[in-house]
């Protein structure tokens, strides 16, 4: 939830793209916004404030004075948000905004406000070219508002041109990115890799393990949220990849070290997750196989090692962190690999441990790294993606 503890003040105003802006609530909640709604009078012809105060779970501002006398603190909302959107905007409503005119709880707001103020334009394309809104555009963008839009299509007049809305998501993106400057690992990318790989026998038959991949979605999820560009290169997935992290599939193991070589020069870092065949059929038959012999031995062939490829590829300022799934001797074995394949981190879990492993929404794990052996409790995967990347950042800030 990339929005998770803001507080958002929704500016809606007397446009026919007012129905968007339910949408537009929706999106920020979901993200873990508190959203409250103010509607200029004209704004209520074109959607319900019930629907915005479902969609928002707070009264909706409409009226500096309230049914009950009382005054409506337009300076309190102005000091409670972090941000304050006014979507759709009208030509009037900028125009209010521009001279300051104060003829309504959202001109007051407005003006009241000490936060950053996004504005997202919606008219029709004569009215948004006319030289009177030009001139409110380009004093409220001087002033330090944001301004989203507005994009060009068909009208609610019929007209093709520039004046829509632009999309809810688009601005709800825009919201993110905007508090994504404060995130911890804004301007990084990493590459994460994540799944089992799958080495075909034929084309019915392929070598596979149990990795449903959920580990490695967190990761990239936590990392994400962080502020990171990820790419995602994943083998066969039984879980759903969250909107915004870039996505290659590959099945086998070539396939994910080509992917994942290609992308790794870039990045600054890389968390590697998937569970890696170890070994491919040597040929790969044309036909399937059919059953005769008693016995059938199977030729394998060793894979790349994408994690000691990807370590002689990386730089000073690059952080790789990988896994290492253990049976016995885990920690010797986990310290080997740490300095075979040049890794800052290794992940270590494993099958011994009750709720770790494949398959399961939990895992525990130990960090392994130079002079560093840390245990950690029993936890989700998301909480144990979210200890890797608290990691990550004590290891770039390093």
């Amino acid at each position: 939830m990339r929005l998770s503890g803001k507080h958002i003040l929704l500016g809606i105003t007397g446009s026919i793209s007012a129905y968007k802006a339910a949408d537009l609530c929706r999106l920020l909640v979901k993200e873990g916004a508190d959203v409250r709604v103010i509607m200029t009078p004209a704004a209520t012809g074109f959607i319900s404030p019930l629907t915005l105060s479902v969609l928002s779970k707070n009264p909706v501002g409409l009226h500096m004075i309230l049914p009950d006398d009382t005054w409506n603190n337009h300076v309190e909302l102005g000091l409670w948000a972090d941000l304050m959107i006014v979507a759709p905007a009208s030509a009037n409503t900028m125009a209010h905004f521009a001279t300051g005119t104060c003829e309504s709880l959202l001109d007051a707001v407005y003006l009241s406000a000490r936060c950053p103020v996004m504005i997202a334009p919606a008219m029709d394309h004569d009215m948004f070219l006319h030289d009177a809104t030009q001139e409110n555009l380009v004093a409220l963008r001087d002033r330090g508002n944001i301004i989203v839009g507005p994009a060009s299509g068909e009208l609610a007049s019929g007209l093709i041109g520039e004046g829509r809305l632009v999309e809810p998501q688009e601005i709800a993106n825009a919201v993110i990115d905007f508090f994504k400057k404060d995130l911890p690992l804004n301007g990084t990318s990493f590459l994460v890799t994540a799944g089992p790989t799958r080495e075909p026998i034929d084309p019915v038959r392929f070598i596979s393990n149990h990795s449903t991949g959920k580990m490695g979605v967190a990761i990239a999820n936590a990392l994400f949220d962080a502020g990171a560009d990820v790419t995602l290169v994943a083998g066969p997935l039984q879980i759903d990849i969250p909107k915004g992290i870039k996505h290659i599939p590959v099945s086998t193991a070539a396939q994910m070290f080509e992917a994942a070589k290609s992308v790794f020069a870039s990045q600054s870092g890389a968390v590697l997750t998937a569970a890696v065949a170890d070994y491919t059929p040597e040929t790969v038959a044309t036909d399937k196989v059919k059953k005769k012999e008693a016995q059938w031995t199977l030729p394998l062939v060793k894979t790349v090692d994408i994690a000691e490829e990807l370590g002689k590829m990386k730089s000073p300022k690059q952080v790789l962190v990988g896994f290492a799934l253990e049976t016995s001797n885990e920690i010797a074995n986990a310290q080997a690999k740490l300095k075979k394949k040049n890794l800052d981190l290794i992940v270590l879990n494993s099958l011994k441990d009750e709720g770790a492993g494949f398959g399961t929404d939990t895992n525990k794990i130990t960090f392994i790294g130079d002079n560093l052996i840390q245990e950690f409790p029993l936890k989700s995967k998301v909480g144990v993606a979210g200890d890797i990347v608290a990691k990550i950042i004590q290891l770039l800030h390093a």
